[in-house]
């Protein structure tokens, strides 16, 4: 079955220019004059680069079958990172560059990996986008700074700094979009599953 502009669609992975590249965004576009077209942002799962690229409608493109699979975290090797499969016990070593949010990743922290299921290749790999963490250390709030919505350094247990507002103090445990590394809350300890 061939597939054109028509079937692109959000999360679809495609073969384009030579290499893999998985759609971020779509927008179909039909202009009053001239022929429609498709606008797409693009990731190369090889690089990790987003790139925009339009394609003309009926464009024939190749699609690459994938799979999202849930494997365990274990431990950095060379560089990369190795990972358990959750139900077959079988190890991968991802590359560096492929982990999403690597600086928030702890030991047995359950991860999605996506495979090129023809080759059984590792595209990328992604952390829950919801994480919480306990706070390492945390600067002192200066005296007087009440502007809205100050923010002040912190590091969290993975080693990573954040900004977070100015009443968190070391200790406090807080939810992070693992995403972006941006603060979302404060979480009562005794709701942090440990």
């Amino acid at each position: 079955m061939a597939f054109t502009t028509a079937d692109i669609r959000k999360g679809l992975c495609m073969k384009h220019d030579g290499k893999l590249h998985i759609v971020l965004e779509f927008q179909h576009v039909k202009p009053g004059k001239g022929p429609a077209f498709v606008r797409t942002k693009l990731k190369c799962l090889e690089n990790g680069k987003i790139i925009d690229f339009t394609f003309s409608s009926g464009h024939n493109i190749e699609p690459v079958r994938i799979e999202n699979r849930e494997y365990q975290y274990l431990y950095p090797e060379g560089e990369g990172f190795v990972f358990m499969n959750t139900e077959t016990f079988e190890q991968v070593n991802i590359s560096e560059f492929l982990v999403e949010g690597k600086e928030f990743m702890r030991e047995g922290e359950i991860v999605n990996v996506l495979f090129n299921a023809d080759d059984e290749t590792p595209l990328s790999c992604e952390l829950k986008p919801h994480l919480v963490f306990e706070i390492a250390s945390a600067e002192d709030a200066v005296k007087g700074n009440t502007a809205t919505n100050a923010t002040k350094k912190a590091t969290i247990e993975t080693g990573a700094e954040i900004n977070v507002p100015l009443f968190i103090k070391q200790g406090d445990f807080v939810k992070i979009d693992t995403r972006t590394g941006e603060y979302l809350e404060r979480v009562s300890a005794d709701k942090v599953k440990r």
